[in-house]
């Protein structure tokens, strides 16, 4: 998949630039390369479908025929019978050909352009991703994605039945009496717009008694989250009374809008039937008259109903459409963004030794000129544990993110073995370093998979000496299924201890040079911290470690301690200077007695 990752993205990102902001022009460009096979879907569908059209013709002809009002032979009669039947006998083969045809045009592009969202997304840096809430990537991923199926389905499938329909329609109509077609250019849109006229009263109903369904499942969800909350201070009744007024609120909404659809579909009805019979006079007028033969009246009458029918469903398209159109830009929103990490032509990293020298680095985010860390020098040894404290907000995270490469100083230098960060290719140089993050971030896949997330082949003897490392042997040994024990949704069949050491297994395994840990104990007991210290200082023997601790007892054994206040460093040195000193950490070590 990954060499076929960047053609699809060159190809989705090209054709939302093209589009250049059009949704229309944005859709047809998506399909770029795939017009013939919608070309033939198109066509098999208008030979499937053309009994419907051709049916009230065949009818007319029968009437005439059997009426002899009309000089329609028994020769024309019977291979108008034999060629409506061959019509039909075609619609199985043709069906399933414009299906396959549209079904692989759509569900190729349908699996591309989520593809190509995918691997955007794996691109985009994590600024983009901080201040993108994930429930809306979520949408653009799924819903905008089905949205754009249903618009391709509206354009390329009904909008174009409707299409031929009224140009089949139509053209019979003037071909065959020019009088009826000035009756139906007169008539269709009146009974068109009274049609619409009561239906968009009806979809007012439905949006509201939707709306009033969201609020209750919304409610619903909210007391379900709140049954502890509930349970523990004896407020059931309140609860079942506070969405009880909602759920009497939906039975209400859903009422009126059965009792307003009922009216108005009938009104509805009856007024297309008015004009049908409006239809059927005036053609039965001209019959009598012998301007037109009596079977054409059975003709007329049908085309009249699917011609106000198609114009009616192509006017209620439009709003469809345009909804579907802004799910296409908003997909745009992502393909389009330029917040993207660019490693092409950067040197590759095929080896770190662990040297950071951090020469007067500070960093504030692209739309904010706060500064989070601000003039911060450091020099870091191969080797070297170098611990960052301070209060929530002092930017010792940020210093983490610089070490990742998850954000790049908006002024001073990063150097990592003497090299400028901003010239190396960062996703090689990842490849040997480990994270343990705050809260630990597991999927619903087994322990195993957890633990081994990217490394498919790890010997047997090294995964259990990692897990031994980790403190989880019990754990693992204590599940029925071991270490195939599969995760519950982000872990929660396990306690916090033992997701975090689950992670902290993920990052030892990698055998990297550089670790970073943030909070990396904080879910832990004591006991089980006091174990993780322990197989983190052996673990940590040689490598270049930074370690974000907001419990000082952690970082006692630190070669330096880096003191962040208000994005700066205050103070450095090891444990005992910093005590001496009677300073920050002084102050931060009092506090936590």
């Amino acid at each position: 998949m990954k060499k076929h990752a960047k053609p699809a993205m060159e190809h989705y990102e090209e054709s939302f630039r093209k589009g250049d902001g059009n949704g229309l022009k944005t859709l047809l460009q998506l399909y770029r390369g795939s017009y013939w096979e919608l070309a033939g879907s198109a066509a098999a569908f208008a030979v499937k479908h053309s009994p419907c059209w051709i049916l009230p013709l065949v009818i007319a002809n029968i009437i005439n025929f059997a009426t002899g009002v009309s000089a329609v032979s028994q020769r024309e009669f019977v291979w108008s019978i034999i060629g409506f039947a061959a019509l039909l006998l075609l619609n199985v083969p043709f069906q399933y050909l414009h299906v396959r045809l549209y079904s692989k045009v759509m569900r190729r592009t349908e699996a591309g352009l989520r593809f190509a969202l995918v691997t955007k997304l794996q691109q985009l840096s994590i600024p983009y991703h901080k201040k993108t809430e994930s429930g809306r990537l979520q949408s653009k991923l799924m819903r905008d994605v089905e949205q754009f199926e249903m618009v391709s389905e509206q354009l390329f499938i009904n909008m174009v039945m409707f299409s031929l329909t009224l140009a089949f329609t139509i053209s019979v109509t003037l071909a065959k009496s020019p009088l009826v077609f000035a009756f139906f250019v007169c008539a269709v849109p009146v009974a068109a717009a009274v049609m619409l006229f009561f239906r968009k009263r009806v979809k007012r109903k439905n949006r509201d008694f939707r709306s009033e369904m969201e609020n209750t499942s919304a409610q619903l969800m909210e007391m379900v989250e709140l049954v502890p909350v509930t349970r523990a201070h004896a407020l059931e009744d309140w609860e079942i009374g506070r969405v009880g007024k909602q759920i009497h609120r939906v039975r209400l909404s859903g009422f009126r809008l059965d009792t307003f659809q009922a009216l108005f579909g009938s009104v509805a009805w009856l007024t297309f039937q008015l004009f049908q019979v409006l239809c059927l006079a005036f053609t039965g007028y001209l019959a009598y008259r012998k301007m037109i033969p009596v079977g054409d009246v059975a003709l007329y009458q049908s085309y009249f109903g699917t011609i106000v029918g198609s114009v009616t469903a192509v006017i209620q398209l439009i709003p469809i459409i345009s909804k579907g159109l802004e799910s296409v830009s908003s997909i745009g929103d992502v393909l389009l963004s330029d917040e993207v990490e660019h490693n092409e032509g950067k040197e590759r990293v095929d080896e770190v030794r662990g040297a950071y020298r951090f020469d007067h680095v500070s960093y504030h985010y692209p739309d904010d000129d706060k500064l989070i860390l601000q003039d911060f020098s450091l020099n870091v040894q191969p080797g070297e544990t170098i611990a960052l404290v301070g209060e929530s907000g002092a930017g010792k995270t940020t210093v983490l993110n610089l070490v990742i490469g998850f954000l790049l100083p908006t002024s001073g230098c990063l150097q990592i073995d003497g090299h400028d960060i901003t010239q190396l290719h960062l996703q090689s140089y990842r490849r040997h370093i480990s994270v343990v993050p705050q809260e630990p971030v597991l999927f619903t896949g087994s322990i195993r998979e957890n633990i081994t997330y990217g490394l498919p082949d790890v010997p047997e003897d090294k995964l259990w000496e990692v897990i031994d490392a980790a403190h989880l042997r019990e754990m693992v040994e204590s599940l029925p299924e071991g270490l195939e024990t599969k995760m519950a949704e982000h872990g929660a069949n396990l306690s916090g201890g033992q997701r975090q050491r689950i992670s902290i297994a993920r990052a030892l395994i990698r055998d990297p040079e550089v670790i970073v840990l943030d909070e990396a104990t904080s879910a832990l007991d004591s006991v089980s911290e006091k174990k993780i210290q322990q197989a983190l200082q052996r673990l940590t023997k040689g490598r270049t470690t930074f370690i974000v601790a907001h419990r000082l007892s952690t970082i006692r054994d630190a070669d330096r301690i880096a003191v962040m206040e208000n994005g700066a460093c205050v103070e450095i040195g090891d444990y005992e200077e910093l005590m001496q000193k009677r300073g920050a950490f002084y102050r931060y070590q009092q506090l936590q007695r």
